[in-house]
Order: C-alpha cells, then structure tokens, then sequence
C-alpha cells in the first residue's frame, strides 16, 4: 500500500531528535503529504492520469430542426442539389407530328441516346402506360377571380386521363404556396379540396415551383411530373429565377404548364412568365402550352394527360460514367421509319452526375 511508507516516515520524524519547531514542521508537511496520496488513491479522478489513457466520447451534435413542408421560405436555399444516380438514366421522350399530334408505335431501333455526344446503347424501351407521380401547382391569386371555374374544371379533366395507379399531389399558391392536398390516387378527394379555394392575393409562383419540386422526394414512383396552371408571372416569391431553374435542372421531374395569357400583358413580371415556363418545361422533356382563352383550358389539361400515357421510355447505362458533379448533355435524336414526315422530339436535356 501506498500510504505505509509515507506513515512510517512521520513516526520516525515525530521520534528524532530535531527541535520542537522543526519537528512540527515536518510532522505536519508528513501529514499534507499522506493525506495527498489517500485522497489521490481513493478518489481516481483526481489522481494524476495518462492522457494517453483517456477517451473522452464527443456528443453527438443535435439535428438541424426539419422545416415545415408548407412554407418554402424557410427551407435554405443554397443546400446541396439533388442529384441523380446515373447507374440507369431514364430519359422519358414524347414524339409529335408537324400537327402536334402523338406519334405511336415507333420501336427501340427508332430512337438513338448521345450522353455527352456519345452514342449510347439503350438497355430499357418501353411505351406502355406505366404510373406516374404527379404534382399539381395550381396558381389561385387574386388575378385567377375570372378563371377559377374553369382551372378547376380543367384539373378534373387532366385526372380523368390518369392510370388507376397514379398518385397525385396538389399545391396551391397565392401570397404563399401550400400543399393543399398530400399524395393520393383518389380524384375526389382533390375535388372537394378545390371547391373551398377561393382566388386573392399575389403570386409566388417559384416558391410554389420549389415546394412541388421539394414534395416530389416524396414520390414513390420513377417518372414524376409537375403540371403547373398559372395566369401569369412571379411578383412575391422569396426564391429567385436562377434558384428555380437551378433546382429544376438537378431534379428528374418532368414539367408542364398551362399559361394563361394576356394578348397585352401590362407588367414586367406578365411579360416574363411565358419565357420563365417555356424555359424550365425544355429542360426537363415537358412543355409549355400559352393560351388566351379560359375555354381552351380543359382541351388542353387533357391533352397533356394523354401524353404523359403515351410516352416512350429509354434507358441506358453511361458508357463514359463520371463522379464529378458536372452537367452532362442528352441528345435524343430519331430514326423514323420511312414514310413518316417530319418528327419532333421532346426530352430533357441533361443530368447532373453524382459528385461521389
């Protein structure tokens, strides 16, 4: 035991023949010495310690707060984009006639893929009716009062053409965009939604663009699709032009959007939304359909319904993959079966590869 020697030595102090003053001086630093070495015994933390023997666990840092879902505003804008796993691209692709009509029927050997500018062997073909997750973002600003009966008419008629196996979401948007109905494949229930919405205020149209886009991670589906309707452009969003466009090119979500537009419009913001939407529907493979007339809207809804069931799917493995985050360009061109007069070719542009 440790404490024996330093005992054994006080003894002998207390007994040797030094004066009385010394003697106590000694005996009480014996005292000082003995207690040091009992406490640093009993109580080890305090005792002297190999730092090299101490492994301190740092806490685990707290988790950021989840933002709430219906306010975009408070989700950062400048978090890391998404991005797409490139092991399989999917390249949804829509082909019309010089009359805008559907072009069925074409086979794997009609269509050629260059990723980067290289041709690239399409591994997955597809044309059937496959499900689909779609969002709808549906503008109920205070310029909508004199086509809100027919937006909601046009809606209903876009569901219509559905696959029984759809799901669908819906935001709606004015001074602030919210979901206003959650993913669901009963129309009726989105139905009832409608009829309660009543038009007033501005319009944040990107800010409802990024809740649509941010509430598509949800999806539980490969081929996604946003249809926006929307009588005009942005005057009270918080996220910006290149925020939107950037996070449109990250995501692989297809857009459409239904404009309606005046013949004559009087403000920057409305002379701006057609090239804002035809701009972020070419990226993405969609597209864009500017009317003037309220009575068009449900031809149209419909028609972008049966296109989204009409489409051809390819697949394909990059031949030259990468890990660097960049951008890479997709071509799709066509090699149409003789006969046929000129086609068009409607697919999104590019992906961004994943950066590790």
């Amino acid at each position: 035991m440790v404490h024996v020697p330093v005992a054994a030595w006080i003894l002998q102090v207390s007994r040797a023949g030094v004066s009385a003053p010394s003697r106590f001086r000694l005996t009480l630093l014996g005292w000082m010495m003995l207690l040091a070495v009992i406490v640093g015994f009993a109580v080890p933390g305090l005792a002297q310690v190999d730092s090299n023997e101490v492994h301190v666990q740092p806490r685990e840092a707290p988790k950021p707060p989840t933002p709430p879902q219906g306010d975009p505003a408070d989700v950062n804008t400048h978090t890391r984009p998404m991005r797409v796993d490139v092991n399989i691209v999917l390249v949804p692709v829509t082909v019309t006639d010089p009359d805008n009509r559907l072009v069925t029927g074409l086979e794997k050997e009609n269509f050629e893929v260059l990723d980067q500018n290289i041709p690239q062997q399409i591994r997955h073909f597809s044309s059937e009716d496959a499900p689909v997750s779609i969002g709808v973002i549906f503008d109920m600003s205070g310029s909508m009062s004199n086509k809100i009966d027919k937006s909601r008419e046009a809606i209903v008629e876009f569901f219509k053409t559905a696959n029984p196996d759809d799901e669908f979401f819906v935001v709606a948007f004015n001074d602030k965009p919210e979901v206003l109905q959650d993913f669901t494949n009963r129309i009726e229930d989105i139905q009832e939604k409608l009829t309660i919405l009543q038009p007033k205020d501005r319009t944040s149209l990107l800010d409802a663009i990024y809740l649509g886009m941010n509430k598509m991670r949800q999806a539980k589906y490969e081929r996604k699709a946003l249809l926006i309707i929307s009588d005009g452009g942005d005057n009270h969003s918080r996220y910006t032009e290149n925020e939107i466009k950037s996070m449109v090119r990250e995501a692989d979500v297809q857009i459409y959007a239904i404009g309606i537009y005046d013949l004559a419009p009087t403000t920057t913001e409305e002379m701006a939304g057609p090239a804002l939407l035809g701009e972020i529907s070419d990226w993405t493979g969609g597209r864009m359909f500017p009317i003037d007339n309220v009575n068009e809207l449900a031809d149209v809804a419909t028609k972008i319904g049966v296109e989204l069931r009409n489409q051809y799917v390819l697949g394909y493995r990059p031949s030259k993959p990468a890990k660097d985050g960049k951008w890479r360009k997709i071509k799709v061109r066509l090699n149409p079966p003789k006969g046929l007069p000129p086609l068009h070719v409607f697919a999104k542009t590019g992906y961004y590869a994943p950066s590790e």
